[in-house]
């Protein structure tokens, strides 16, 4: 049975193209991991601090085509299998990763095992890929060994504060960049759900404080706030993620925000929009 992607992401450039930005390992040091040794069919290694259990590569080669590259990779003491597949359309290359061992119950039971951060891994991973690829400038990456009790990430915006302080407080405009519902009452005291207020019942995150340059999203375990400074016509977005256990830090939760900040960064300068993000 033909598993479905765990994420995909559209790319405009051929497959050849897309194919060795994923293979050349200087070019996956930019946008991929810290380290990366490539020697095909026989080497496909990866790790350091933007990888899961990045100390040392943990992959071992299975498959490889000119639209695959199949790999195990032990995690958490755990021999898993990616794949990862690129299908050619027009130009258009849709690169899609099948994941196995991921359990998204595990996302939602707060595990800090590697295997719950594989989704917004992945889906950070392909966003960087298609900026690298596309020519534009990248993303954070998220620094898997830092054991702090906050996250920081500034993004450059070519977008004036007023326009960006609206997609990240309208309803509509946040599901659309963020690929996924999500319900907000733009005043203090009001609600901010992911997945929307009747999912998120009473687990609903409260705004304490809403300004044009600033807001503050208690979780209840954890606070998201975020800073806007605007000068000619552009914006620098400071995001940050505080207020959680130190030796336990949501490195899950913090991959899938870069990855929906760097596709706000996307919606909000580019004319003529459409997600990186193949909805599967």
């Amino acid at each position: 049975m033909t598993q479905s992607p765990l994420t995909a992401v559209r790319i405009q450039a051929p497959l050849k193209t897309v194919f060795h930005a994923l293979t050349d390992p200087a070019e996956l040091r930019v946008w991929f991991a810290e380290h990366a040794e490539v020697d095909l069919p026989e080497r496909y290694d990866f790790w350091g601090r933007h990888t899961l259990d990045g100390d040392a590569p943990h992959q071992r080669v299975l498959e490889v085509a000119d639209d695959l590259i199949k790999f195990a990779w032990t995690l958490d003491g755990t021999e898993t299998t990616t794949e990862i597949r690129l299908t050619e359309t027009d130009g258009e290359t849709v690169v899609a990763v099948v994941q196995s061992h991921f359990d998204r119950s595990l996302v939602f039971s707060g595990s800090p095992s590697p295997l719950a951060a594989l989704e917004t891994f992945w889906a950070l991973a392909l966003g960087n890929l298609a900026d690298h690829v596309e020519g534009r400038t990248l993303g954070p990456k998220v620094d898997y060994t830092a054991k702090v009790g906050a996250f920081s990430a500034t993004l450059e915006i070519d977008a004036p504060a007023d326009r960006v302080y609206t997609a990240l407080t309208d309803s509509a405009q946040a599901t659309a960049w963020f690929g996924y519902p999500i319900e907000i009452e733009p005043e203090v005291g009001g609600r901010f759900a992911m997945g929307g207020f009747e999912a998120a019942g009473d687990y609903a995150a409260k705004i304490v404080t809403l300004e044009p340059t600033a807001s503050t999203i208690d979780w209840g375990n954890m606070v998201t706030s975020w800073e806007l400074e605007g000068s000619g016509g552009r914006t620098t977005l400071t995001f940050v993620t505080s207020g959680f256990d130190a030796a336990q830090p949501p490195y899950a939760g913090w991959a899938g925000w870069l990855s929906g900040l760097v596709e706000l960064r996307r919606y909000l300068e580019q004319p003529n929009w459409r997600s990186v993000f193949v909805q599967s």
